[in-house]
């Protein structure tokens, strides 16, 4: 993510103000992982954003994208703010970054945050047994893996308590394909996070855990995507037609990779319609 990103980025959500029903209450930087308390993995935390007159709310807990490699939940403050005043709860997190972590650090991390929410988002109006997650690129990536694969919460000691994930242009469904097709040189920035190791590639891609007993994906994809995010996604929606499991499908025809996460400043934005249609419905 470049700086004049950035800049255009934070006076977009200045300039922009939050329309919706509800009063938003906010409560930053709340620790939800202790330096060491799983392994190696350093201390991360989390922002909230909760409907102040309105409890029993469903939740969704949002990771930023980034190539798995940059971001920070601060510039997420209008997806909180929007979703709060639509009487979701939005939880913002941070998670270890590459080259100094791995994508399955990433992953685990990104299963203590929610691990974290169910125990504790009754304090913010939050529905503990209405848990979904969210991202948008390398985000997507990881909250889609949570939603498919069991083994991050296994390592927690939990059940999968994952109702639903809202994958937005979502990068590395399919990795293992990708990375052996692109034939990297080892210290390219991916392989960085994916390691050198084809077994590690595959072990981290969603697509080979999905079966049609798992949690409903709500899917939005920009027709002017990046190739690897289009084929990967396709193939996906092929894979879930082959085995019964229906997602949600919309494609976004003439939207690129990052307008697919800037378009969620407006809060009048049709996608918002679509998140709340999909997790009021379950």
């Amino acid at each position: 993510m470049n700086k004049a990103y950035i800049f255009l980025f934070a006076i977009s959500i200045f300039l922009l103000p939050s329309c919706g029903v509800f009063t938003v209450n906010k409560s930053k930087d709340i620790p939800y992982m202790a330096q060491g308390q799983l392994d190696n993995l350093p201390e991360k935390s989390l922002n909230i954003f909760f409907p102040k007159n309105k409890k029993e709310c469903p939740v969704v807990v949002f990771a930023y994208g980034g190539s798995w490699e940059s971001g920070k939940k601060e510039l997420y403050s209008f997806l909180g703010k929007r979703l709060a005043k639509k009487g979701i709860v939005a939880v913002i997190i941070d998670y270890p970054l590459s080259p100094a972590y791995k994508v399955p650090d990433m992953a685990l991390s990104v299963a203590q945050s929610v691990k974290w929410t169910v125990n504790n988002i009754a304090n913010y109006h939050g529905n503990p047994d209405r848990i979904f997650v969210s991202g948008h690129s390398a985000g997507g990536h990881l909250t889609a893996l949570n939603t498919l694969k069991d083994d991050y919460f296994d390592q927690l000691c939990v059940e999968n308590p994952i109702k639903g994930a809202i994958l937005i242009d979502a990068a590395g469904i399919d990795m293992y394909t990708y990375l052996k097709e692109k034939k990297l040189a080892s210290g390219e920035s991916y392989l960085k996070a994916f390691t050198n190791d084809p077994a590690v590639w595959k072990d981290t891609s969603p697509i080979y855990y999905l079966d049609n007993q798992d949690p409903q994906c709500l899917i939005m994809m920009g027709g002017k995507t990046y190739p690897g995010i289009k084929s990967s996604t396709e193939r996906f929606l092929d894979k879930s037609e082959e085995i019964g499991y229906e997602p949600i499908y919309h494609l976004q025809p003439s939207k690129k990779h990052v307008p697919m996460i800037t378009q969620f400043i407006w809060s009048g934005n049709k996608t918002y319609d679509w998140i709340e249609e999909f997790v009021k419905a379950k």
